[in-house]
């Protein structure tokens, strides 16, 4: 949960009378995402292990691959929350960390702890955004319309000898000021103090370890891995302190500018006007960022395309003089040559990971039910916004974490239909030599399904096993809702597996009636959604969709090869019919 203002500065900025805070705060329907820090670090007598000392004046190339390399040894870990990958053998600073020190981070917190943590370890300086206000109104800063602004900053360095800011609650303050809404920005946005971020150019060595990935649903990610054919792997945190990891894609939507979708860097920092303490370190300062002009790198491709078209819903991304879709481009654009795909390959690596995102939403499933908010009576209204909101909702729900398992999952099945079309027209960019597309699509679909499967646990405690395909036909099931019994989280609609789901009545209600909301693949974070039981029975207007989408894979294989069977006896018959006359003509 977010502290919307907190401390005496908080009441300063969030009041009213004041003149700096009538000109540079928000106005009355846009909330500040924070007023201040909780506590000033500079203030305490740290101690040793915590102390946060400046020795190097700024970050160089050296020490941005540094911390690409740190954020790719977490990435490819097996670690489970943010806590035990800072704990980790991933994490080669543990050893200097004192003891009891843990961590916290959600989405949006997590590229901040990860550039916090890396900075107190290498004595590098370190500032962050710590007010952020609306262009225009909004009810919400992580959503609004035209973007934020940065109205106050905060630098991390000792503002005199022997006073050493103290990084345990630098962590503090950065869980209760962060939110995404610190990356919601225009590309060339000129009113405020700059963005912590800049958005990157789409090329190799650019989009790298460390990048971060923001989707203006209210999501953020890291990138950690960037392979040789243009695949992005992301490491991410959510509200329950978990950290799940995933391939980029169609999850990460694309949008108007001002929201800033995408992929963005840090900027450089320096610490300018510090002195010298006794003992090499810095003292006092300021700390500056690069400016967009000093970014060999900073581009506005990503919304506007390769043409730079005047609005970013007519972009077009056109890679060595082919216009294709934006996410072919952003992976041939990194890998930095023409990628050839091996559909096989590819629809294996699909569910793989798919089959991964399930798995971790068996331990988002798991948390709620240990913190037995399944057993508890649900509200009489839905909240405000299902996807964007605060309290048990947000984190023992899965309402956003369901919609991109789902826009995934559609995904795929969109793929495997394109791979069919693609090799049934022998394009240059797929490299298949089997004579069946098809079957042999349908057959490294099943194989890699059969190898996938999960394991969840029902209200009783007995453990229920889930294959891949179950998973899929019952994706649309799955409730996001945490008042549910685990059997409905996880779509059981039969009575034998239902028979230990202790849900009464009024929960089956509203499992049925959210039906219409699982229906829909859009986060539709701008929708007030405090609906009612009898709201959505009723289905009122943006309570959902009446049905889902296809993403049956293997359905939609064999109607195509039924299709491509009628197609192709029609053309013998048809070819039958043209020559059999001239047969008879001789």
């Amino acid at each position: 949960m977010k502290l919307w203002c907190v401390g005496l500065w908080a009441v300063f900025l969030c009041g009213v009378g004041s003149a700096w805070a009538d000109e540079y705060a928000p106005a009355a329907m846009s909330p500040v995402v924070s007023g201040g820090e909780v506590v000033d670090p500079a203030t305490m007598v740290t101690p040793q292990g915590l102390q946060w000392r400046v020795t190097k004046l700024s970050w160089t190339a050296s020490d941005e691959r540094a911390y690409g390399d740190f954020v790719h040894a977490l990435g490819t870990s097996d670690c489970g929350d943010i806590d035990s990958c800072l704990k980790s053998p991933a994490n080669i600073y543990r050893g200097s960390d004192p003891a009891g020190i843990s961590f916290y981070a959600d989405c949006a917190d997590l590229p901040y702890l990860l550039r916090a943590y890396f900075a107190w370890k290498n004595g590098l300086p370190f500032s962050y955004a710590s007010g952020v206000a609306a262009i225009g109104q909004s009810n919400d800063l992580r959503y609004s319309r035209y973007g934020n602004y940065v109205y106050a900053r905060t630098d991390v360095r000792p503002p005199a000898e022997g006073v050493w800011p103290n990084a345990r609650m630098v962590f503090y303050n950065l869980n209760n000021v962060i939110s995404s809404a610190m990356y919601r920005f225009a590309p060339g946005q000129s009113k405020g103090e700059l963005f912590d971020f800049y958005p990157v150019k789409i090329a190799p060595g650019s989009i790298r370890p460390g990048t971060n990935i923001y989707d203006p649903n209210g999501h953020v990610a890291v990138v950690y891995d960037v392979d040789d054919e243009g695949r992005i792997r992301f490491i991410d945190s959510h509200p329950d302190n978990a950290v799940t990891r995933g391939n980029y894609g169609r999850r990460f939507v694309r949008a108007s500018a001002p929201m800033g979708a995408g992929f963005k860097n840090w900027r450089p920092q320096s610490l300018v006007g510090a002195t010298r303490a006794e003992d090499g370190s810095w003292v006092g300062g300021v700390v500056k960022l690069a400016t967009n002009t000093e970014l060999s790198d900073w581009s506005v491709e990503q919304f506007f395309g390769t043409e730079n078209a005047a609005r970013w819903s007519a972009a077009r991304f056109v890679y060595q003089g082919e216009a294709i879709d934006y996410y072919d481009y952003v992976r041939r654009a990194v890998a930095g040559h023409d990628i050839i795909y091996d559909p096989l390959n590819e629809t294996r690596s699909m569910v793989r990971g798919l089959c991964e995102d399930l798995r971790y939403r068996v331990e988002a499933v798991d948390v709620a039910m240990k913190a037995g908010i399944n057993n508890q009576t649900p509200p009489m209204r839905l909240p405000e916004n299902i996807y964007g909101t605060s309290g048990d909702w947000e984190i023992y729900s899965t309402p956003s974490r369901d919609a991109r398992l789902k826009v995934s999952f559609k995904e795929l099945h969109d793929q495997v239909v394109r791979f069919v079309k693609l090799a049934q027209a022998h394009d240059k960019h797929i490299a298949y030599e089997g004579a069946n597309i098809i079957g042999d699509l349908a057959a490294a679909y099943r194989q890699e399904a059969s190898q996938c499967e999960i394991v969840y646990r029902a209200s009783d405690g007995a453990e229920r096993p889930l294959n891949f395909e179950m998973a899929r036909q019952r994706l649309f099931d799955f409730s996001f809702d945490p008042y549910q019994c685990p059997e409905r989280r996880w779509g059981a609609t039969n009575a034998e597996e239902l028979a230990t789901c202790p849900d009464g009545e009024v929960k089956q209600a509203w499992y049925k009636a959210e039906r219409r909301l699982r229906n829909q693949l859009d986060r539709t974070y701008d929708i007030k959604m405090g609906f009612t039981l009898g709201d959505l029975q009723n289905s009122v207007a943006n309570s959902g969709q009446d049905n889902p989408p296809d993403v049956d894979v293997l359905a939609t294989l064999t109607s195509l090869e039924a299709t491509g069977s009628l197609a192709a006896e029609s053309l013998r018959r048809s070819s039958r019919s043209e020559v059999v006359p001239e047969r008879e003509a001789n």
